[in-house]
């Protein structure tokens, strides 16, 4: 018996609109459950209760301070930025596996990483602290911007980009800045140790004032990027078939790749390079909920917040090893498994 089309669309809505609230309910346990994750262990209840006595839902408990102290001050800042920089890698992650038809690009393919790397380092090498604690940040969000804009500027060829030239640009690039991050290192000695755990990534600043900052251009970056769900989808037919649904594929592509370069660099910029999230949770949320865009987006981006929240959990359980140690075990073995998936160069779904 075949399927309306009316009855297949109203289908799919009800299956995407479960999945979000399923992940909507993850994320909220996650939140309570990662919160209670630590050197010092603090009941979920206590933090449920805590909560609504913020947010006054109820009447105040009798919840001992030091807990308000480790919830409000030092957990929760943490696990909000975490799901902000997952949010935030994953959903670049998810644009440029769409433009290059290719699930092992990640947010750092284009120079993104060694760009906010080089930044990162004459902040803490060269640069006094203009910024007070945000000059480092400050320093590698412009790294990230400008290494974005030289691959773009280079692999353009007559108003147009091709990919595959954008691809091999990006990786000359980073590889040419991965040697400007060396010498540095190199040369100063003795700031070695900052830029060596701003290079592994973690949230062990965290703060609330970082969260407040991070916030807007992360979901600004998200919602106009989500806005091109539905010329990605065309674009993975081919470019020609996309043109003749009347999309402006260069223009699409110019502001997708700018609008992942801020996004990506946005998150770099406080929790420095946290490889493997950008790559791997498009590709596992794309067996999970289906190739189409419109839920991917949001699918992706919350399964890469609650993601990276539980791996820094796990890091405060490990005595607050880098995440991107923690990533780089998970990542590298899935890379592995998408290398020996993948069919002569074709798209993997």
């Amino acid at each position: 018996m075949r399927v309306k089309p009316k009855t297949a669309y109203f289908n799919k809505f009800i299956h995407w609109k479960m999945v979000m609230i399923y992940l909507v309910a993850i994320l909220c346990v996650s939140i309570v459950l990662t919160t209670a994750i630590g050197p010092v262990y603090v009941p979920p209840l206590d933090i449920v209760a805590l909560i609504g006595t913020k947010l006054h839902l109820w009447a105040a408990s009798s919840i001992p301070h030091k807990y308000e102290v480790i919830i409000f001050q030092i957990r929760l800042p943490r696990i909000f930025l975490g799901l902000l920089v997952g949010l935030a890698l994953a959903t670049a992650g998810t644009t440029l596996q769409g433009l290059f038809k290719n699930p092992m690009a990640d947010p750092y393919i284009i120079g993104i990483a060694s760009g906010a790397a080089v930044g990162a380092a004459l902040s803490i090498t060269v640069l006094p602290h203009f910024f007070s604690v945000y000059t480092t940040p400050f320093m590698a969000f412009l790294g990230a911007v400008f290494a974005t804009f030289l691959v773009y500027t280079i692999a353009q060829t007559g108003g147009r980009i091709a990919v595959d030239t954008l691809l091999l640009t990006g990786i000359a690039v980073s590889l040419f800045l991965s040697a400007v991050l060396s010498f540095m290192m190199y040369r100063v000695s003795h700031d070695l140790a900052g830029i060596f755990f701003w290079l592994m990534g973690g949230f062990w600043l965290a703060s609330w004032a970082q969260v407040k900052i991070a916030i807007l251009p992360i979901f600004v970056c998200f919602f106009l990027i989500y806005m091109f769900a539905k010329d990605l989808n065309a674009m993975l037919l081919g470019e020609e078939s996309a043109q003749t649904l009347g999309i402006n594929v260069e223009a699409a592509k110019k502001i997708l790749l700018i609008l992942s370069a801020f996004i990506t660099a946005a998150a770099v910029s406080f929790a420095g390079t946290i490889g493997f999230v950008g790559l791997i949770i498009p590709h596992i949320t794309r067996i999970l909920v289906g190739p189409d865009h419109r839920i991917l987006f949001p699918a992706s981006a919350l399964v890469g917040g609650v993601f990276l929240m539980w791996t820094d959990a796990l890091a405060r359980v490990l005595g607050e090893m880098p995440v991107g140690i923690i990533t780089a075990f998970f990542g590298a073995p899935f890379f592995i498994y998408l290398l020996k998936k993948r069919k002569g160069g074709k798209y993997y779904v």
